[in-house]
């Protein structure tokens, strides 16, 4: 709506996990750098925490983005908000298994995790590497659901991990982890995202904008620190106040976003 007003070729602030927004702090870029190499060597299982909105999502499709399609297999579970017969029909079922019963009366677990078991040889065999992400993984309180993602590192040969299996979730989900000693001891790397610099916030914002297009000054230098402290720092609620700063100076013809804007779009934001 407001795109052509800005000069945007895009709105730059939606709150979507699109990698080709993706800004390289030194923590994003170190998070993304961890998640490969957890990938790429085989290690078996890691763990991604951070505060709600911080770019756990967004480092997770990023790392998709990058694996090689001709030696990587992947599946992307978004909603692990299931029982343990539901999360591995789903993880199967994302992997490429399509002869799998459909109610859920007619679900043998035997027969689920034969064909995970068929997957995971099948794509070794053709020199495949097999990784699954459980995103939003805080949300799962059953520790049955803990035990079943746990048995998934079981499937390995006498020197490696048959697939790689990727935990991201808000910062309880490290206590979650760390309770289940078994589990704990199965992730070899682990790391947190924290919240934007102040000057991190400023470069976050005028990133995004060149992304989406923009090619003068849309944001008044005051602006940034203002954005900041209503947003802590979270990238989540940058978005949020930038975006509703973009709509409103739409509508009021503003030649620029100043701090007025600011606060009358970032007001239910403020600690």
């Amino acid at each position: 709506m407001y795109e052509q007003y800005w000069g945007l070729t895009e709105k730059p602030f939606e709150n979507m996990p699109n990698p080709d927004f993706l800004y390289n702090s030194q923590q994003h870029e170190e998070g993304l750098s961890r998640l490969l190499y957890i990938v790429s060597e085989g290690k078996g299982a890691g763990l991604l925490t951070g505060v709600f909105g911080c770019g756990k999502t967004l480092l997770g499709r990023t790392l998709f983005k990058e694996l090689d399609r001709d030696i990587y297999k992947t599946a992307f579970i978004s909603n692990p908000y299931l029982n343990y017969e539901e999360l591995l029909m789903h993880i199967a079922y994302n992997l490429g298994a399509r002869d799998l019963p459909r109610r859920k009366q007619e679900v043998l677990m035997n027969v689920v995790v034969e064909r995970l078991s068929e997957i995971l040889e099948n794509n070794m065999r053709d020199g495949k590497k097999t990784v699954v992400v459980i995103d939003e993984a805080h949300v799962i309180t059953d520790r049955q659901v803990w035990e079943e993602l746990r048995l998934l590192l079981n499937f390995q040969l006498e020197n490696q991990f048959m697939l790689t299996l990727l935990i991201l979730g808000q910062p309880e989900l490290k206590a979650i982890i760390d309770s289940n000693k078994q589990f704990s001891q199965r992730i070899a790397v682990k790391f947190h995202l924290g919240p934007l610099t102040k000057q991190q916030t400023h470069e976050y914002i005028l990133h995004r904008l060149k992304v989406g297009g923009s090619n003068k000054r849309i944001f008044a230098p005051a602006t940034f620190d203002l954005i900041y402290k209503k947003s802590g720092g979270i990238p989540r609620r940058i978005n949020h106040i930038c975006d509703l700063a973009l709509f409103a100076g739409f509508g009021k013809n503003a030649p620029m976003i100043n701090e007025a804007l600011i606060n009358e779009v970032g007001f239910d934001l403020e600690d």
